[in-house]
């Protein structure tokens, strides 16, 4: 029997449904899509050799800075990686005529996956939980503000959350919504969100690197429809000081991949959690310092995670507790999982998943055991006792950089690039001056 073409296959199909364009695509450190639009009649041999591309592009920092250092750059001579596409993420852009994209993943030019890719970074984690006998079930909530394209203020003031005649406050949510699930995203929630023109667009979870593929596409179709139609979508994390935050809850549980069924339930227990779930959430606990700059990843995330709004301060964990770092969605059933807090919505979701899946998968590994829910007496946010979360993005970077678990599952060249360009990153942050210092200090001094 012949052996099957899969390149050749996904190439027929492609042609088939009348593709001429497919767009290589992948995530930069950000979450932001990077690609190249490729004419079908070239894709075959991208596909089988590599599509040329600068792979420093993820060694950027968000104002696309080259920064030295990260292993991506000068070290290597500024040359190109190769991106390989992944056809099973293959799907028609709804809003460009006969075109298609594709999730690839990066390659140096003697064909090791390069280190740092966030993807990349993702899949060696769902490796490693296959090893210990599970498969990852993931969901991200994010949450964004849209705003006029010009003025880059809000659409409407005021608190309205669920409020049914701003949940379609402009047409182009309508539209976003429709190729939304084009896209193959399974919406399953709209609504506005708490604050003036923020709005949140739930889809159905998915296992493994698909929960995160998904969240990727989800996130940049947003951005691309919302600039199509005269608009800024924005996953800030803090825009207006006086508004809400914009968040990401990372919803995740374990499978058994014999079985299939969800190793977090254990309908004995007290609370319907298994031992593997406590040593899960304890080492999301054990591990809280660490994951933070992963899901907080820009200077502006600190400024949302403070007590009374909907944010967690301090590193905690409750059965439903909607202040805690980490909230438990004990259903004692098969949809039994963990809701992490803590992330905002500018992380990459590759990184998000990954800070989340290192920490709870650490604590698995070890064995950890899990102290007392820290809601028991009132919420957690209330509890003046528990380890307050990093005040800043120095500070949470100290805590990745000074974890051994974290750093192993990570993995090295990860860690350097992250956190290189993260540390440059904030000395132009705090080369900054701001309008407020000029505010309080030009005149009266």
């Amino acid at each position: 029997m012949a052996k099957t073409d899969a390149i050749g296959e996904a190439i027929a199909r492609l042609r088939k449904d009348g593709i001429e364009w497919l767009r290589f695509e992948q995530s930069d450190l950000h979450g932001t899509s990077r690609s190249k639009l490729v004419p079908i009649d070239a894709v075959e041999g991208y596909a089988r050799k590599g599509l040329n591309f600068y792979g420093g592009v993820i060694a950027l920092d968000t104002a696309s800075h080259v920064i030295a250092g990260t292993g991506l750059h000068e070290e290597i001579d500024y040359r190109d990686t190769l991106l390989f596409p992944d056809f099973a993420t293959v799907v028609r852009v709804p809003w460009m005529a006969n075109t298609a994209k594709v999730i690839c993943d990066l390659h140096h030019l003697d064909g090791r996956p390069v280190g740092g890719a966030p993807r990349g970074v993702f899949k060696g984690l769902l490796e490693e939980a296959a090893s210990l006998g599970f498969d990852v079930m993931m969901g991200q909530e994010f949450e964004f503000y849209l705003l006029d394209g010009t003025t880059k203020a809000p659409l409407f003031e005021g608190l309205h959350i669920f409020n049914t005649l701003r949940n379609n406050y402009v047409d182009a949510v309508q539209d976003l919504l429709e190729n939304l699930q084009k896209l193959g995203i399974e919406l399953i929630t709209h609504n506005c969100e708490y604050a003036s023109s923020q709005f949140e667009i739930n889809y159905r979870a998915a296992v493994g690197v698909a929960a995160a593929d998904r969240s990727f596409t989800f996130k940049n179709a947003v951005k691309e429809l919302m600039h199509r139609a005269g608009y800024l979508a924005t996953f800030m994390s803090k825009p207006f000081a006086g508004g809400a935050g914009s968040g990401c809850h990372v919803h995740m549980s374990l499978l058994d991949r014999k079985s299939g069924k969800n190793a977090f339930l254990d309908a004995k227990d007290p609370d319907g959690l298994s031992a593997v779930a406590r040593s899960f959430i304890a080492g999301l606990v054990k591990h809280a310092r660490a994951m933070m700059p992963l899901i907080g990843p820009t200077p502006n995330c600190y400024h949302r995670l403070k007590p009374h709004t909907f944010a967690p301060s301090n590193v905690s964990w409750g059965i439903e507790d909607r202040t805690a770092l980490v909230r438990v969605k004990a259903t004692r059933d098969q949809g039994t999982h963990i809701e992490m807090r803590g992330a905002s919505a500018v992380s990459n979701p590759y990184l998000s998943a990954s800070a989340v899946l290192a920490a709870g998968l650490a604590g698995v590994k070890a064995k950890e055991k899990l102290g007392p829910a820290t809601n028991a007496n009132g919420p957690s946010e209330e509890n003046a006792k528990l380890e307050k979360l990093p005040k800043n993005l120095e500070a949470a970077l100290d805590g990745l950089e000074s974890d051994k678990a974290m750093r192993t599952l990570l993995g090295e060249d990860f860690l350097k690039l992250f956190t290189v360009v993260k540390r440059y990153e904030l000395g132009r942050f705090r080369g900054h001056v701001t309008d407020w210092e000029r505010n309080e200090y030009l005149e009266v001094h």
